[in-house]
């Protein structure tokens, strides 16, 4: 039996799996996340506690490890989420969830067993490999949202909201991220343009940062926008209640109600409403980028894709 290392430098550089030991999931779980945090991007590390905490939940059922954990417990765990509905892009972000956790910690990473790996062919037989494709707001999609909102405080962010996630393609989170002091107003040849800098996103993880152009009416939009914000504001899309700017910012997860809720006043049918998510304007702009005739490296240039796959996935059901 392996001796315990006499202080917490010596534990962190000790392969935890020769430690006849018993481990705390929870509290590993916590310190690893709180290690990281910085280095990953903040939907990664609530993806791994929320999937990680039900892996823990489920081998307490069957008394068992989570940390380190059998490959048959994940086995096991993977058909109970198959069972229960779960997606196979669900799953597999789990399994990825418990992979990186044990990797973090100096484990043996569990989930390469040829049990696990077994057990998510069969996974995949049955569920297929396919994600649902959130709904599309394209260019007509976007007008007649456009025609819901006025020139009231919150008509005014809506509108800038709208026309420049649709023109810069940005995620969600990169959408709330958009600061005030990195929109630029150029004049050439008496002609004005508006650009914003996004400074991080999912494929810029090290913040070299992206210039992101405007179309006339979205710069038009946004400075109509910027002009009601209380100086010293940082974050563009500020939150709105009623008449009256919030002085905090709009956080990822509201762009998708705030997509839903102008679509509803637009009179969209509630079936098209039910599919808009937060990636819906960006599922839109890029299915009217192929539409335009734009080609793949400009397609993927203007999302800022790493991968052609995945551009192919927005615009399949064009």
């Amino acid at each position: 039996m392996t001796s315990l290392p006499k202080n917490a430098s010596a534990l962190a550089h000790t392969n935890l799996n020769d430690l006849k030991i018993r481990i705390d999931p929870r509290e590993l779980l916590a310190n690893t996340l709180e290690k990281i945090e910085g280095a990953y991007a903040y939907a990664s590390i609530r993806a791994y506690r929320a999937d990680f905490n039900a892996f823990i939940q489920f081998c307490e059922e069957c008394n068992e490890d989570a940390l380190p954990a059998l490959p048959s417990s994940i086995a096991n765990f993977i058909i109970k989420l198959s069972n229960n509905k779960r997606s196979s892009a669900g799953i597999r972000r789990a399994i990825c969830g418990i992979s990186t956790i044990h990797k973090l910690n100096r484990m043996d990473d569990p989930t390469k067993d040829p049990d696990v790996t077994i057990e998510m062919r069969r996974m995949h037989r049955k569920l297929g490999r396919s994600s649902s494709q959130a709904g599309s707001i394209n260019i007509d999609t976007l007008d007649k949202m456009l025609s819901a909102t006025d020139d009231s405080i919150r008509g005014l962010r809506d509108r800038a909201l709208l026309l420049v996630a649709y023109d810069t393609l940005c995620r969600r989170s990169e959408l709330v991220s958009l600061q005030v002091k990195d929109v630029k107003i150029t004049i050439k040849n008496g002609v004005e343009s508006t650009s914003i800098l996004l400074r991080k996103s999912k494929t810029d993880q090290d913040s070299m940062g992206k210039v992101l152009r405007l179309s006339p009416r979205a710069g038009l939009a946004l400075m109509e926008w910027i002009k009601q914000l209380p100086e010293g504001q940082e974050k563009i899309m500020a939150g709105v209640n009623r008449a009256h700017i919030i002085s905090s910012a709009v956080g990822a997860g509201q762009i998708n109600r705030i997509y839903k809720r102008i679509a509803r006043a637009a009179g969209l049918d509630e079936s098209v409403i039910k599919g808009i998510s937060g990636h819906s304007m960006r599922v839109g702009a890029a299915q009217d980028l192929l539409s335009s005739g734009a080609s793949m490296p400009i397609m993927m240039q203007r999302g800022r894709w790493s991968k052609s796959d995945t551009v192919m996935r927005y615009v399949e059901h064009i």
